[in-house]
């Protein structure tokens, strides 16, 4: 046994003495170790899968957001337009129709009011021309008529009264300064004969041929449609 053991101590210093004193190195076959560098690179390298499914997520929700998207686009131009068409085409359009049918109207005023004026006008002078006329000749006997029909004409009334025999007197003193009258019989649930001195087709008419003859009748000349 003794001499056993003092040859492994003789083998052990013996492997020592070989390895200078240096720990021991396990070697490995060149070919393991190029194979296990390969395997970790290509481990290394392959990409995480979460990272491809997250791409794919994002690119699904942009797609089905887009037709709401351009739904919003397509109203906000649309409103825009309908909005630049009123204030710029529409409603200057109807402020200007507008002003041309105020003007319209504005100018139908003026010619009638011009019309009514010319037509007054020529009333006084033919009221003066016969007045003038009535002064200047020999007077003739004036006609008495007495109306028994409505007419819708607008008489030319200097006196009223309720008997018609005092009527009557009046009418022929103005007969016999050539003045023509006509007798208008008491209508309309009123009951006095009025007696007119002329006649016309309107009351604008009437109106300035009474205005005339208040300063040979008096102011209290009226007119009366009858």
């Amino acid at each position: 046994m003794a001499g056993n053991n003092a040859g492994d101590d003789k083998d052990q210093t013996s492997g020592s003495e070989e390895n200078f004193g240096l720990p021991d190195i396990e070697y490995k076959p060149l070919e393991e170790t190029a194979a296990k560098a390969a395997d970790q690179g290509s481990e290394s390298s392959t990409p995480p899968p979460s990272s491809g499914s997250f791409d794919s997520y994002s690119v699904d929700d942009s797609k089905s957001k887009a037709p709401v998207v351009l739904t919003v686009v397509i109203i906000l131009v649309l409103a825009i337009a309908g909005y630049l068409m009123y204030n710029f085409v529409y409603k200057p359009g109807a402020e200007e129709k507008a002003k041309k049918e105020l003007a319209a109207k504005q100018e139908a005023q003026r010619k009638k009011e011009e019309a009514d004026r010319i037509a007054r006008e020529k009333a006084a002078e033919e009221q003066r021309k016969r007045d003038e006329a009535l002064a200047n000749a020999k007077p003739a006997t004036g006609t008495i008529e007495v109306l028994n029909d409505r007419t819708r004409r607008y008489y030319v009334v200097v006196t009223s009264d309720i008997d018609d025999d005092l009527l009557m007197d009046y009418a022929r003193k103005l007969s016999a300064n050539g003045v023509s009258t006509k007798v208008i019989p008491p209508f309309g649930g009123k009951k006095f004969y009025r007696l007119a001195i002329a006649d016309h087709e309107t009351f604008a008419l009437a109106q300035t041929s009474a205005d005339a003859s208040k300063g040979t009748y008096g102011a209290g000349v009226w007119v009366l449609k009858y």
